[in-house]
């Protein structure tokens, strides 16, 4: 789906333009005058920005004007941009300054000038005849929804995380479960299976390694209260019983998963990629991957974020070399120093290695068998909403939680387990690999994957569960009366 784009001008220290996305809605028939329109506010990480463009889109294809706003040093002229244009302010001029700063020092200032930009460019909207109904801001900036309160708009939480996360950081802000955790405490959390120190978000295990990020966490529920709505990029029954509990405290609506359509249920006919790329992929791995057999590839890749130490990667690399496998790996220009010496060169054979890919388009490629992930969220979702079995090579944040349900709940893969220096070995990588593509159990986990992948097409797809909350929040809008 085309979406044209509007600019809209600030005037703040920095230029500050707006997206307006629209379309012929399908679902409506409403007047021009009647459209609501949204401004949704990401933090800008690409995990956090893409769900929440697909958000977007979903409900520009049900009729409603979004304005997209993101930090306009987060754009580069390397990165890929389509239907995203910068919106507000976070306070710094160049990208150089915003490096140095701390992350604590980053919020607040995102906090501070995010806040006066946004809203200038509500009321700049508001005089050019395009008034905002609802703010939609990332659980990471509360503030937004500070902003819609004082412009009398309504407000919603986005959270890119998992329920089952949410659950643990909820308990954590209410002080039920008390951090650091003993390492051979169970943590019995209501929603939750019982899980070990080994199964919970980095931060909630040594907080003082990450200082500030649990505050961070846990304080994305302080500006719950002030929102109309709670959105999270899930599906409903992957997590049905953590969704069931986070009900009790707040209005939450899953909305997942938020991946292109045309992955899942085809609707949006032009949807085929989430529009903004911080890093640029490198198209040769599909050609590459036509030449292989169906289920006969191992993909690699531990997201935007991930740095392994050097021993990891090369424990990586001697597994890949071992398995009677062709794999493809993909390593950040950043991380390349850390591969074995000559190891490109001995791989060629056998492996492709890149810097960056479309995941998607790899991951529904029907050569691909399996995904040793780091199991960040986003890469998750799309495993399971594509039917790829999983081995988890967790690295912090909530990833380990995610690798717990996709062994454990979802059963569509394994977790492999570091050795006692931290570093999942060779052995326990090659192990994990052929459990998942070639063991006892590996034509059950596939059923398994293809089962979730059925599941999370259904619940996008029209009258299933997140589109039915997709409607019920447009038509509250159309109502148009704060809480």
């Amino acid at each position: 789906m085309t979406l044209p784009i509007t600019h809209t001008h600030t005037h703040t220290h920095t230029h500050d333009h707006s997206l307006i996305l629209k379309s012929k809605p399908k679902e409506m028939d409403q007047k021009k005058e009647q459209k609501p329109h949204c401004l949704i506010l990401p933090y800008p990480l690409q995990g956090h920005i893409n769900p929440m463009i697909q958000f977007s889109k979903r409900l520009a294809h049900k009729g409603i004007t979004i304005t997209f706003a993101v930090p306009q040093g987060l754009l580069t002229s390397s990165t890929a941009v389509d239907d995203i244009a910068v919106v507000i302010s976070d306070g710094y001029d160049s990208a150089a300054a915003r490096a140095g700063a701390s992350p604590q020092e980053r919020l607040l200032s995102f906090k501070t000038a995010g806040t006066e930009s946004t809203s200038r460019l509500i009321e700049k909207l508001r005089e050019g005849g395009r008034a905002m109904d609802c703010v939609v801001c990332d659980a990471f900036v509360p503030w937004g929804l500070a902003v819609a309160k004082g412009k009398g708009l309504f407000g919603a939480a986005f959270f890119t995380q998992t329920s089952s996360v949410n659950v643990i950081y909820y308990n954590v802000f209410k002080g039920l479960l008390k951090v650091p955790v003993s390492e051979k405490e169970i943590v019995q959390l209501p929603g939750l299976p019982p899980l070990e120190v080994s199964d919970l978000p980095s931060f909630v295990v040594d907080s003082e390694k990450y200082p500030g990020v649990l505050e961070l966490m846990a304080g994305q529920f302080e500006g719950v209260k002030d929102s109309d709505f709670v959105f999270v990029n899930s599906v409903y029954k992957l997590e049905e019983e953590a969704n069931n509990w986070m009900k009790k405290s707040m209005s939450v609506k899953t909305i997942g998963p938020a991946i292109p359509s045309m992955y899942l249920d085809k609707r949006l006919q032009q949807d085929t990629n989430y529009g903004l790329s911080l890093f640029k992929p490198d198209d040769t791995c599909m050609k590459w991957l036509q030449q292989r057999s169906p289920k006969s590839v191992i993909y690699v890749s531990f997201g935007s974020m991930a740095k392994l130490d050097k021993h990891q990667m090369e424990e990586l690399a001697t597994a890949l070399m071992l398995i009677d496998k062709h794999f493809l790996w993909v390593v950040r220009s950043s991380e390349v120093s850390k591969l074995p010496e000559n190891f490109t060169d001995e791989a060629s054979g056998k492996g492709l290695i890149l810097s960056w890919c479309s995941q998607l388009e790899v991951l529904a490629h029907e050569a691909v068998g399996c995904f040793v992930t780091h199991c960040g969220w986003n890469s998750t979702l799309e495993a399971l909403s594509l039917g790829v079995p999983m081995v988890g090579v967790p690295w912090w944040s909530d990833q380990a939680t995610n690798a717990k349900f996709v062994m454990d709940v979802w059963k569509m893969g394994v977790r492999a387990c570091p050795n006692e220096e931290g570093v999942v070995g060779h052995e326990e990588l090659v192990s994990c690999v052929k459990h998942v593509m070639e063991g006892e159990r590996a034509e059950e986990i596939r059923e398994n994957a293809m089962k979730w992948k059925e599941l999370a097409k259904g619940a996008i797809d029209e009258g299933g569960s997140s589109d039915r909350n997709i409607e019920e929040f447009i038509s509250t809008l159309l109502g148009g009366q704060v809480s």
